[in-house]
This record gives structure tokens, C-alpha cells and sequence, in this order.
């Protein structure tokens, strides 16, 4: 009787892993095949593209690039670098601060401290769309338009990244080393920039990724600050293209630049993929 209830177990285990792999390699080919999409049709002429669907590559890529380089009504390498410029200070602002932000409330016992924890977490209910046209119109008055600042010095402020910086802590972060560093007469920014920072890696890496991604993808307050065309982004060129007129519409250089626009982001996740996974299921696990 052991032995049939012994073979029914591992049956129904080996039929459980299946259906899970199964279902991962789908998801997984579901995700990869709109990128798969994208490089195809980024080899194909205009005239192609309008012909049909296909998944063989065509001989246009280089054509496209340089189309897509090239284009005098948009600056591609200029959009890419203020896209970089303003999502990669974003990012480092973005963790470092709520970094020390959770430290500090995590560490530190004051009386306001569970009421500016909460109050953290109740900004970070609130939608950024409400704020927007106070926003917008508070540096139209400061006269900061077409300037990347307002794009970026906000960023210190990231409930949603604080949140998760201070979940992390209570995991991995014993009050007894900081105690430890103040016997050896570190002072605070000491203690939390060689000994803590380096203990947060994966989650700043993880955040890192995608306050990146975030800023790079952003195009509803760009949009209402950045006029210049020197000054415009990515996502606002990407906008322009689509924008423009049917009859001079060129989808092949339209894929083209939309797989430039990817591609920092791609290498960025690369350069930090090892610390996603531990960083995401440490930070997930409250000690």
C-alpha cells in the first residue's frame, strides 16, 4: 500500500513539474516573441511591412538604421543620451535616498516615527496624475521648463522604493552591527555608506532597474516641460514619428529607432540581472 501511495506521489509530482514548465517555457515564449517581432520587422522595408506578416528576417536592417539615424526631423543619438542622462541620475537619486530614508526610519526609534512611515505610505497611494498640473504649472512659474532638473530632482522622493528598501532592512540588517559601528566610533553616513549600502546590492539593483526603465519610458511630464528639440526624449521622438504624415510614414524606421530605444534598457538589466533574483526574494522576506 506504501509502495502505490509512494509511485501515486511521485506521479503526481512529476505531472505537477510538467504542467509548471510547461506553462513557464509558454509565458516565457509569449514574452520573447514580441522582441522576436520587433527585429524582424525592423529588417523589412516599409513597402514589406504593409505587404504582411512574416517571422523571416529581411535584408533592410542597415537601411532602416540608417534612415532611423539620420532623420532630419528627429536626433536620435541626442534624444538617446538625454533619455540616458535623465534616467540614469534618476535611478542613482531614486536608491540612494530611499535607501537612507528606510535606514533611517528602520535604525532610528523617535516618537513620529510609525506616523512618517505611514505617511510615506499614504503618499505613495496617491496617483502622480494628480499632482501633475499643480506640477507643471509650479515650474512654468520657476521658470524650469526645458530643464532636466524637474525630471530628475523629484525622483528623491519614491515612496513605492523606500517601501521596499525598508522591507529589505528588517530581512537582512541587525541592529546589532550598526550598534557595533558606533562603538567604533563610525558616524551615521559611515555606518550606512561602507557597511550598510553594501550589504543592500541586490535591492539597490533591483530598484535600480526599474527606476531606469521608469524614467526612460516616461513621456507624460516630459512631454509638458520639453519643447526644445535638443532637449527632447526618447519616448517624445518615438510620439513625433508616430504623429507624422501617413503618405511619408516609414514603419521600418519607425521599428528601427523603437529597437534603439530598447536596447539601454536591455543592457543595463544585463549588467544587473545577477542581483535581481536574490534581491527581489530577499526583500520579500521579512527576518
Amino acid at each position: 500500500m506504501n509502495n502505490k501511495e509512494n509511485t501515486r506521489g511521485r506521479i503526481q509530482l512529476i505531472v505537477a513539474r510538467t504542467v509548471a514548465y510547461a506553462i513557464l517555457i509558454f509565458l516565457s515564449i509569449l514574452c520573447l516573441f514580441s522582441f522576436y517581432m520587433l527585429i524582424i520587422n525592423s529588417t523589412r522595408s516599409n513597402a514589406q511591412l504593409q505587404a504582411g506578416f512574416t517571422l523571416m528576417p529581411n535584408n533592410n536592417f542597415f537601411v532602416n538604421l540608417k534612415n532611423a539615424w539620420t532623420d532630419a526631423s528627429i536626433n536620435i543619438p541626442r534624444g538617446m543620451l538625454n533619455s540616458f542622462l535623465i534616467a540614469a541620475c534618476t535611478s542613482v537619486l531614486t536608491t540612494y535616498f530611499s535607501a537612507l530614508t528606510a535606514y533611517g526610519i528602520h535604525v532610528y526609534r523617535f516618537k513620529l516615527r510609525k506616523f512618517a512611515f505611514y505617511f510615506i505610505l499614504a503618499v505613495m497611494m496617491i496617483p502622480p496624475q494628480v499632482s501633475a498640473v499643480g506640477f507643471i504649472q509650479l515650474m512654468y512659474k520657476l521658470k524650469l521648463t526645458n530643464n532636466y532638473l524637474p525630471l530628475i530632482l523629484p525622483s528623491i522622493a519614491a515612496p513605492v522604493v523606500f517601501f521596499y528598501m525598508k522591507q529589505y532592512l528588517e530581512s537582512v540588517l541587525p541592529m546589532e552591527m550598526v550598534e557595533a559601528a558606533r562603538m567604533d566610533g563610525a558616524n551615521e553616513f559611515y555606518t550606512f555608506n561602507r557597511i550598510v549600502l553594501p550589504i543592500m546590492k541586490p535591492a539597490l539593483a533591483v530598484q535600480m532597474i526599474f527606476s531606469f526603465v521608469s524614467s526612460w519610458n516616461n513621456y507624460f511630464i516630459p512631454a509638458l516641460l520639453l519643447d526644445k528639440a535638443e532637449m527632447k526624449t526618447v519616448p517624445i521622438m518615438i510620439a513625433q514619428l508616430r504623429s507624422a504624415d501617413y503618405s511619408k510614414f516609414d514603419m521600418g524606421k519607425v521599428y528601427m529607432f523603437i529597437l534603439l530605444a530598447i536596447l539601454p534598457v536591455l543592457i543595463v538589466y544585463i549588467i544587473l540581472s545577477k542581483s535581481i533574483i536574490k534581491g527581489v526574494t530577499a526583500g520579500s522576506v521579512k527576518g
